[in-house]
């Protein structure tokens, strides 16, 4: 079975049985003690400001702001975030405990099926932002008659379902049972193949077969098709924006603030993922060297992307005005800010394109 090493994240750590697999837990215990004092520290530094920021991100644009789609779509993101860092504590509790988890299967569970709602449900609103964003500048006059409100919930309520269902699997596989090392610590894994039975061949190879599935299906459509469709978005919008100064000048802000959550949140999984295809690999051909590279960075990784969800709150006061006007307004102010929507620049790329058939017309008057 699947044993996860770095709390009840989703990691795909295995401990191998027999004598070889203690020596090798045996060889490494300091150096997993060292990454789990990281690790713990992280968590609870996650826990902190993501409950704080995103609690103070989902009161102002779900409380304080006119519904606009901007709001809409940062409410939604924030939502996924707060979920997931609420949950931290159960993951700092398993992790201080020695991977005890003294809170039953279903919320061993719920816990793992949380942190994957978190890592779809993310990156869609991220997809979404972007293709919203696109066709905001390539199609200003469309986009200001017809993005509402309505269907910016409608799109967010259909991501939050397709989330669900693509971390419906990590509920039905996710397992409690007595360590193999000291019965009297349960521990939180995937048991992929639905048995007690570690000896059967079969077995193995119906765990092995949902795993790989599992993680390329989740580096797919958890990573490479979303990032795909967000890195197409901005190569048509800088293109855009090269070609119209005024637009340039107009989405100057949203623009660098929604490019640096998206960078931010790259650079925070991209490790993750990477190592979980890694991890993988190593769960079939049993790599020593791929053993080390596992230990050492799937726990760097995996609080990598912990991070990643209390970090947006602070991109957005940051980047939402100039430091002099941070300091001088409230965070309220600079969350109003940074989530508004560009009504202005709509406007005026709607209103430019107007006047330049107007003089088209006057000029073609004139020559008749």
């Amino acid at each position: 079975m699947e044993m996860n090493t770095t709390a009840s994240y989703p990691t795909n750590s295995t401990v191998v049985s027999g004598n070889n697999g203690s020596e090798f837990i045996d060889a490494y215990a300091k150096v997993r003690q060292s990454l789990n004092i990281m690790s713990l520290i992280i968590y609870c530094l996650a826990f902190v400001l993501g409950v704080l920021g995103n609690g103070v991100v989902i009161w102002v644009t779900g409380f304080k702001m006119k519904k606009t789609v901007n709001t809409v779509w940062f409410l939604n993101l924030a939502v996924a975030d707060f979920l997931f860092t609420a949950s931290l504590p159960l993951s700092v509790v398993y992790l201080a405990s020695g991977f005890h988890w003294p809170f039953g299967k279903f919320m061993c569970k719920l816990n793992s099926t949380i942190s994957f709602l978190n890592i779809f449900a993310s990156v869609y609103i991220l997809m979404v932002i972007s293709v919203d964003r696109c066709v905001s500048v390539v199609w200003p006059i469309w986009a200001q008659n017809h993005r509402s409100v309505r269907k910016a919930s409608y799109v967010s309520l259909g991501v939050w379902v397709v989330s669900l269902i693509l971390s419906a699997p990590y509920f039905i596989f996710r397992d409690t049972g007595p360590s193999f090392f000291d019965k009297d610590i349960i521990n939180c894994f995937y048991n992929f193949a639905l048995s007690d039975d570690n000896e059967s061949l079969s077995v193995f190879q119906l765990s092995l077969f949902r795993l790989q599935a599992m993680t390329i299906t989740r580096f797919l459509l958890g990573f490479v098709v979303p990032f795909t469709v967000i890195v197409s978005c901005y190569a048509v919008i800088i293109h855009r924006i090269r070609r119209n100064r005024t637009l340039a000048s107009q989405s100057s802000r949203p623009f660098k603030i929604i490019a640096a959550v998206i960078i931010t949140f790259f650079l925070c999984w991209a490790p993750y993922h990477i190592f979980s295809l890694i991890e993988m690999v190593n769960y079939t051909y049993r790599s020593e060297t791929l053993g080390h590279v596992t230990t050492i960075g799937v726990p760097i990784a995996t609080s990598l992307a912990f991070l990643n969800s209390c970090l947006n709150p602070l991109l957005y006061v940051f980047m939402g005005q100039d430091f002099k006007d941070k300091v001088r307004k409230s965070i309220l102010n600079i969350l109003k800010t940074a989530f508004q929507e560009e009504v202005s620049g709509s406007h005026t790329d709607a209103k430019s394109v107007e006047t330049s058939r107007t003089n088209d017309k006057s000029a073609l008057d004139t020559e008749v």
